[in-house]
């Protein structure tokens, strides 16, 4: 989060600083509340304390919200006070972060909620479709937006996929990864009911459904649960708000849907410095 936080501040401010904020003089100070003005859940409260303090360590943030606190339009967030100049050169970076942030958790909120309606046991997953080098920092909005996360990385899991299977067997490739990774969570892509009963068979943790219908998915976890393995259903590949309770009213335990990170809009959030807010000089 430092470094990423970092990388972002450098983008804004190099090779000369802010230019227009050096134009305040150096002793103006201020009050700006971080407003919310929309309807939404907050994520990325820490990136942006962690802007406020790379750009100045004095400043001050107070904070009225936490991370998964639901905000209403008007909703103040938190309160930046200390050097103008300084809260004007972090406002965007700490904007970026906690607006993009708190989209993915308002976007998750709305699955989560979708989907507790029509099957209170169904979880919504992530994916690793996520911003390169914001993975963890999506993910932990994920969290806050009450949804759960999938494999953080290609080493957390094994997930034998359909361009797998080009190369090994649903069984093959079940026993193999038994055998070198004892205790890691096995899962299958299965785009056929004849898939499932094999990676089923072959001891498979998860079963994932892909781009199957409703009708299919209840079938298939019909099959699942009369083989008495535990072994999990998963829902993916095009799940929308509509579909996702669908899928949960079929059966399913878990649903992924990769627009909770790849397509969700940010939250609108602003600074604001109110004419009477007494600035300072």
């Amino acid at each position: 989060m430092v470094e990423a936080v970092a990388r972002a501040i450098a983008e804004d401010l190099l090779p000369l600083g802010d230019l227009t904020a050096s134009l305040i003089p150096e002793g103006v100070s201020a009050s700006v509340a971080v407003v919310s003005r929309a309807h939404g859940v907050i994520a990325g409260r820490a990136c942006a304390l962690e802007a406020l303090r790379q750009v100045d360590p004095s400043l001050d943030a107070e904070w009225q919200v936490m991370d998964g606190a639901a905000v209403a339009p008007g909703d103040v967030v938190a309160t930046v006070r200390g050097s103008l100049r300084s809260i004007l050169t972090a406002e965007r970076t700490a904007l970026n972060f906690l607006c993009h942030l708190s989209g993915v958790a308002s976007l998750t909120r709305r699955y989560v909620d979708a989907v507790a309606a029509a099957n209170p046991a169904a979880r919504v997953l992530d994916t690793r479709k996520t911003t390169p080098g914001l993975r963890a920092l999506e993910k932990a909005a994920v969290r806050a937006g009450g949804g759960h996360n999938h494999r953080g990385s290609l080493s957390e899991a094994v997930l034998v996929k359909d361009n797998h299977l080009g190369g090994i067997s649903i069984t093959d490739a079940v026993a193999g990864a038994r055998r070198m990774w004892a205790g890691r969570m096995v899962e299958v892509e299965c785009d056929r009911p004849d898939q499932v009963a094999e990676a089923v068979a072959a001891g498979a943790t998860v079963v994932m459904l892909d781009n199957m219908g409703p009708e299919q998915v209840a079938a298939c976890v019909a099959q699942v649960r009369a083989a008495g393995t535990g072994t999990l259903v998963e829902v993916s590949g095009g799940v929308d708000l509509a579909s996702a309770p669908l899928m949960a009213a079929a059966g399913a335990d878990l649903i992924s849907v990769g627009a909770l990170t790849h397509s969700a809009p940010v939250l609108d959030l602003g600074f604001d410095l109110p004419p009477d807010a007494g600035v300072k000089g």
